[in-house]
C-alpha cells in the first residue's frame, strides 16, 4: 500500500473514532447535569447504538453494496451526522434531544463498516494491513478523551460543548471522505441479494456446533454487563468525585491497544477457552473494583477497573472474532461477522442498557446513586456467565501468528 492511501486510511479512521469518542462517553454525564435525566432515559438514549447496529446491515446491503461508492455514503452520512449532533446539543429538554441522538445513530453505525469496506478495499493483505491503520480509531477516542478532561467540560458542566466538537469533526470527515479512494459497490443493482444474507443468517448454520453455540450465548448474555460500562461508568466517576474522568477513562482505550498486540501471544501460549474465561473474569473483577472503590483512599480500585478494559474487550469480544472467523471458513467468513455484530452489540447490548437504566433507577439516593449495590449486579451476572462458559464450552487450538 502506498505511503499517502496509508496515511488516508489512517485519519479516516482517527476522526471516525474521535466522533464516537467525543460525546458518547460522558452522554450519561450530560443528560444528567442538564436534564436530571433518569436511568431509563439514559438507557433510551444509549439504547440508540443497538437499534442503529440493528438497523445498519440494511442500509449497508440494500445502499451501499448496490447502488452508490462506500467512500460518498460516508462523506454524506457524516455531514448529516454534524447536523445532529449540533441540534442535540442545542435542545432543552430530553424529549428534545432523544429524536437527535436517535437518528443520528442510525446514520453513525453504518459508517463504522463503510470505513472498514473503504480500508480493506485498498489492501491485499488485510490481516497485516490493517491493525496499524485501525489502530489511529484507538487513538482518536483517546484524544477525544483527553480534550474533554483538559478542558475541563465535566467539571465546568458545560458537556454540550461535546457535541460541537464532535459536530466540528464530523462535517470534516464529511468533507474529507469524497477524497477518499474510490470503493464502489460490491454488487449489481440487479441482483437479488435477500433479507437473510444482508443480516447474515446464512452462518446460522454454524450454531449447530456445540461449542460455537456456547460461545454465541455467553456473547450475547455479556453484552448486558458491557452495556453497564458504557452508560453509566462516567455518570458515576463523576458522581464520586474523580477528577476529570473522561481523560482517565482513556487509559481503558490505551489498555485495549497494548492488549489487542499481545492477544496472539495470549491465544498461542494459553488457548482461546483460557483467553475467553480472562475475558469474562476481567468484566466480574472490573465491576467489583468499581463497587469497593471510591475517590479517596481506594482511587486506585477505579483506575485498575478502567485499564481492565483492555482485556475485557480484547479477550472476548477481539477473540471472539477470530474464534467466529476460524469456525466460519471461507463460506461464511462475512456473514459470520455480521451475524455476531449483529448478536452482540444489537440484540445483548440493547437488552444491557434497558437492565442498567432500570436497575440504577432502583438504587437513587439524596446525593447520587447507591453506586455499590448498583455495580455488584453486573459483576454477579458476569460470574454466572462466567461458570455457564467454564462448564460448556470445549477448548479448540487457534493458531495465529504475532507479527
Amino acid at each position: 500500500m502506498k505511503f499517502t492511501t496509508r496515511l488516508q486510511l489512517s485519519i479516516l479512521f482517527f476522526l471516525e473514532f474521535f466522533v464516537w469518542g467525543g460525546w458518547f462517553v460522558t452522554m450519561g454525564t450530560f443528560l444528567s447535569q442538564s436534564f436530571d435525566a433518569s436511568g431509563s432515559q439514559l438507557a433510551m438514549a444509549y439504547e440508540t447504538q443497538s437499534i442503529g447496529a440493528i438497523i445498519a446491515p440494511f442500509i449497508i446491503g440494500l445502499i451501499a453494496d448496490r447502488y452508490f461508492a462506500a467512500q460518498k455514503i460516508l462523506g454524506i452520512l457524516h455531514l448529516i451526522g454534524a447536523v445532529l449532533l449540533y441540534m442535540a446539543s442545542q435542545a432543552g429538554s430530553f424529549a428534545n434531544f432523544y429524536p437527535y441522538i436517535f437518528i443520528y445513530m442510525l446514520l453513525y453505525m453504518p459508517t463504522l463498516a463503510l470505513a472498514n469496506s473503504v480500508a480493506f478495499h485498498q489492501m491485499k493483505n488485510p490481516s497485516k494491513e490493517f491493525a496499524p491503520i485501525r489502530v489511529l480509531g484507538s487513538l482518536g477516542w483517546i484524544m477525544a478523551g483527553l480534550t474533554i478532561g483538559f478542558l475541563a467540560w465535566e467539571g465546568s458542566q458545560v458537556l454540550k460543548y461535546t457535541f460541537y466538537m464532535a459536530s466540528g469533526a464530523s462535517a470534516l470527515l464529511g468533507i474529507y471522505s469524497f477524497f477518499l479512494p474510490n470503493t464502489p459497490p460490491k454488487f449489481d443493482r440487479k441482483q437479488k441479494v435477500s433479507f437473510k444474507t444482508i443480516l447474515g443468517l446464512d452462518a446460522l448454520a454454524l450454531l449447530r456446533d456445540k461449542s460455537y453455540l456456547i460461545f454465541f450465548i455467553a456473547s450475547v448474555l455479556v453484552c448486558i454487563p458491557l452495556a453497564f460500562y458504557y452508560q453509566h461508568a462516567n455518570q458515576f466517576l463523576n458522581e464520586v468525585g474523580m477528577k476529570a474522568a473522561a481523560s482517565k477513562m482513556v487509559m481503558g482505550q490505551i489498555s485495549e491497544v497494548f492488549f489487542l498486540l499481545l492477544l496472539p501471544i495470549f491465544l498461542n501460549r494459553f488457548g482461546l477457552k483460557k483467553v475467553l474465561v480472562f475475558g469474562v473474569l476481567a468484566w466480574a473483577l472490573r465491576y467489583l473494583l468499581f463497587a469497593y472503590g471510591d475517590a479517596g483512599e481506594n482511587t486506585w480500585m477505579l483506575i485498575f477497573g478502567i485499564i481492565l478494559h483492555g482485556i475485557c474487550y480484547d479477550f472476548f469480544f477481539v477473540s471472539g472474532q477470530i474464534y467466529t472467523d476460524f469456525k466460519a471458513g471461507d463460506q461464511y467468513k462475512s456473514a459470520a461477522q455480521g451475524l455476531i455484530t449483529l448478536a452482540t452489540y444489537g440484540v445483548g447490548m440493547l437488552i444491557g442498557f434497558r437492565f442498567a437504566g432500570w436497575l440504577t433507577d432502583q438504587y437513587i439516593s439524596s446525593d447520587g446513586h447507591f453506586w455499590k449495590e448498583i455495580w455488584t449486579q453486573p459483576a454477579i451476572f458476569s460470574f454466572l456467565v462466567l461458570i455457564l462458559f467454564l462448564i460448556f464450552f470445549k477448548n479448540e487450538t487457534i493458531k495465529i501468528k504475532s507479527t
